[in-house]
């Protein structure tokens, strides 16, 4: 019983403490889950994200399930789910009763746009240490790089660099499967 109170505590205290959505929370639950508690070694854990990724659902939640049933099987991805995602159901639901009352105040929208830049950086920091671990070097990152600032500042569309992005990878896959 005790280990699922502190894999509940675990990932209540990082989901209540943490702004800007899953990919905010990955430093967050990698020190923890690395580093502090040792439940995954780091091999474990990149592992994890990148099924957390490919699955459907909230990076986060998926993580807190894969590192749950890890540590402590069924009941123990049941303790890390609730812990990731009731921070932020009870803090929407407190936000609901008062949102009458503050969405037109100019401080909550000031502080809003003031966390903006923490988020950013919040999001970045794991997506740099995934692909230094991932062995990802400097070349590699031109071309996401180049694709983000086309979407954001061109408009173009993210569904045609998914495409191009599959074709070319069929592509690919036959040009090496015939050699």
């Amino acid at each position: 019983m005790k280990r699922y109170i502190e894999l509940f505590l675990c990932f209540f205290k990082i989901g209540a403490f943490t702004l800007g959505g899953g990919y905010a929370m990955v430093p967050l639950i990698e020190k923890e889950v690395v580093d502090n508690k040792e439940w995954l070694d780091k091999q474990e854990f990149i592992d994890s994200l990148a099924l957390a990724q490919s699955s459907p659902g909230p990076i986060a939640v998926n993580t807190a399930v894969f590192v749950g049933y890890k540590s402590a099987g069924f009941w123990g991805a049941l303790c890390t789910t609730l812990g990731a995602i009731l921070p932020s159901f009870l803090i929407i639901l407190v936000i609901a009763l008062f949102f009458k009352d503050i969405k037109d105040n100019i401080y909550v929208e000031k502080s809003f746009k003031a966390i903006r830049p923490a988020i950013v950086a919040l999001i970045a920091a794991p997506l740099y240490r995934m692909g230094k671990n991932a062995g990802i070097n400097k070349k590699n990152i031109i071309l996401p790089i180049a694709v983000s600032m086309l979407i954001a500042f061109l408009g173009i569309t993210p569904i045609l660099f998914i495409i191009l992005a599959a074709v070319g990878g069929i592509v690919y896959g036959k040009i090496k499967e015939a050699k």
